[in-house]
This record gives C-alpha cells, sequence and structure tokens, in this order.
C-alpha cells in the first residue's frame, strides 16, 4: 500500500444532514412509486432457492443516523443477505486486525473481473485483491475470532446481528441449497489456501461463508447496517457501538472502490455512494454522516445487481442529496445580493 505520512492528522469530516422528516417521507414514497413498474432485469437461478423469489417484491428504507426509518413497499420481506455480508465481515475483521494488516492480507483494489473469478487469483499470485469478491469474502471469514468453524460461525452471526440490531436467523433452504452448488467457492478456498493466503480449512470456511450468506434481512435490515457505518460504527437504533469509526471509513472505501464488482467505478459515477449489493436483490449504500438507503426487489442485470434498486439508490442519491462529489449550485451574485436585502428588511 502507498504511504500517505498523515499519521497524526485529525480527519475531519464534512457530511451535512438529510432533508427534514415529511421530505424524505415523501422522496422514499415517490422512488417506490417511480420504478415499481419496473420489469427489466431476471431473478436469480444459479442458486435454486434464489429462483422462487416474486419478481414483483419492492421495497426501499432509508435509515438516518438519528435512528429514524423511512420505509416503503416490501421493506420487511425477509431474504437472504448473501454478498452485502461482505462488507459487514469485512469490518469485523478489519476490528481485528487494523487497518494496514488487513490491507496486506486481503486488500482493496478492484480486479476488474467478476465476483467469483478464479483468473483474478491466478493473475494475482493468489492474493484476493479486495474483499467484496469471493475469494477475498472467504478469505476474511477466514480472519474471524475463533479457532474452530463453529467459533468463527458464531463471531459472524454475532456480529452481523449487532450491525441489524437484533438477532438474525438462517434461512435453511438456501444455506443447503448453495452448500450443494458452491463448488466453485470450494475450488477458490482451495486456491487460496495453495498460495497460502488461507490458513483455516477450506472446506469448513466455504461453510461458515455459505451460513454467512444464508443469514435473512429485510431492506430495514440492510439499511441501519448501513447506517451503523455511517455513524462511525455506532447502530444508530440500538446506540450499541458495534466497530470503530476508523473501521467505519475504511470499509465506506473499499466499498466505493468495490462493492458493485466489475460496475464499480460506473456506479460511483453515476450515483456517488459506497454501496453493496446481492444476487438475492439487496442493494444497501451509505451516505456518511447521514445514513443509508437499502432496497430489495429480486430482478438482477447482467452483473448481478438489482435493477429497481439502482433506479431507486440513483434517484434517491440525486434528491436528497447523498452524491459525495456533487457540490452546490453556486448562488449568483444578483440572487446573493437580493437575499442578503430580504435578510437586512426582516430585521
Amino acid at each position: 500500500m502507498f504511504e500517505t505520512d498523515t499519521d497524526g492528522i485529525h480527519q475531519e469530516a464534512a457530511t451535512g444532514a438529510l432533508p427534514g422528516w415529511d421530505r424524505v417521507e415523501q422522496l422514499v414514497q415517490a422512488a417506490h412509486d417511480r420504478y415499481r413498474g419496473t420489469d427489466d432485469g431476471t431473478v436469480a437461478d444459479y442458486i435454486p432457492a434464489l429462483a422462487a423469489a416474486d419478481p414483483d417484491w419492492f421495497g426501499i428504507c432509508v435509515a438516518d443516523t438519528a435512528g429514524g426509518l423511512h420505509e416503503v413497499g416490501d421493506s420487511a420481506v425477509p431474504f437472504s443477505i448473501q454478498s452485502i455480508s461482505k462488507a459487514f465481515v469485512y469490518a469485523l475483521v478489519c476490528e481485528e486486525f487494523g487497518h494496514e494488516r488487513i490491507g496486506e492480507l486481503v486488500g482493496v483494489d478492484n480486479t476488474g473481473l467478476p465476483f467469483n473469478s478464479v483468473i483474478a487469483l491466478e493473475l494475482n499470485g493468489g492474493h484476493p485483491m479486495n474483499p467484496m469478491v469471493n475469494a477475498g469474502a472467504i478469505a476474511s471469514t477466514a480472519l474471524m475470532a475463533g479457532t474452530t468453524a463453529d467459533e468463527k460461525w458464531r463471531a459472524v452471526h454475532d456480529g452481523l446481528s449487532r450491525f441489524a440490531g437484533r438477532d438474525l436467523a438462517v434461512d435453511e433452504a438456501v444455506y443447503t441449497s448453495e452448500s450443494e452448488s458452491n463448488s466453485r467457492n470450494q475450488g477458490i478456498a482451495r486456491l487460496l489456501q495453495s498460495y497460502g493466503r488461507l490458513d483455516a480449512d477450506p472446506g469448513e470456511t466455504v461453510d461458515v461463508y455459505t451460513r454467512q450468506c444464508s443469514l435473512l434481512v429485510t431492506a430495514r435490515d440492510i439499511a441501519v447496517m448501513g447506517a451503523t457505518l455511517a455513524d462511525g460504527g455506532v447502530n444508530p437504533v440500538t446506540g450499541e457501538r458495534v466497530v470503530s469509526a476508523d473501521v467505519s471509513r475504511d470499509t465506506l472505501a473499499v466499498l466505493a472502490a468495490n462493492g458493485l464488482y466489475e460496475r464499480s467505478g460506473e456506479w460511483l459515477f453515476q450515483i456517488g455512494l459506497p454501496a453493496k449489493s446481492g444476487v438475492s436483490g439487496g442493494i444497501v449504500s451509505i451516505a456518511p454522516g447521514k445514513g443509508a438507503i437499502g432496497t430489495f426487489a429480486p430482478p438482477l442485470d447482467s452483473a448481478g445487481n438489482s435493477v429497481r434498486g439502482e433506479r431507486a439508490t440513483a434517484y434517491l442519491s440525486k434528491t436528497l442529496g447523498l452524491n459525495l462529489f456533487a457540490s452546490p449550485e453556486p448562488v449568483s451574485l444578483d440572487r446573493a445580493t437580493t437575499e442578503l436585502d430580504i435578510a437586512r428588511s426582516a430585521r
């Protein structure tokens, strides 16, 4: 990793705030109304249990850092968390190992290849490159606290439940279905082991990872999980600190670079928020200091991202003023003078 020479320099943040409660409520409803009729995309079927999802499900939740929840549609319908779990497991291992060490072990750079690519591992000497692709996620799961698979699973389950603010359950049907069709992940784990990048048993690690991806969440849950990162690691609903502010910052940086896989650059260019998607149809997007958007709609585009979720998030990013790279429009001299005159006359 490159040197920044900023040790001892205080991290400042300019985050602003969400609009007022009623305005957020209106815009969340408007996003749902605008895109609920969109029928583009296909429900994932490479995991048999996911193929049964209702393609018409569509839920949105915006969670703010004060603990407020703005929900519409199917925001309480449970679905398996899938790859969205990668972001939060990464945060947990960052808390354990620290900024520099986890950067060396797992990496932070985009592969430019699909999330389950084996070629990416081979091209980079067995280095996972980042924790949002399957190789990096499996390596991260292996780093969870515990000496046995059961202990690591308990650490994963406890940590993700704390992010959500409630005890999460496993969808046993999804877990069984994925366990019967995860030979590629098993191959990735063995390849990591062959390069000396996985100390734990490959089969047991993939089993923990599969359970991790099978945890049931809702759009509300992932919004709260995202808002926990937005609030510097403090769950805004429970008030519990889950990870540190530094870990939250690092996790959001990795999400910005890699959260939407090979479409991450396009996502950041169009929407301007760190985000993570899952093939069950969920997307969580985070606005530091403000809150997070959780969406759920099963039909996916060719990269495995929810079509309605992408469009609703883009709409809310713009209308709520969440894009990290957007600046307010400059006030013209005439407008500024008029506003100053109005202010003076009101005295």
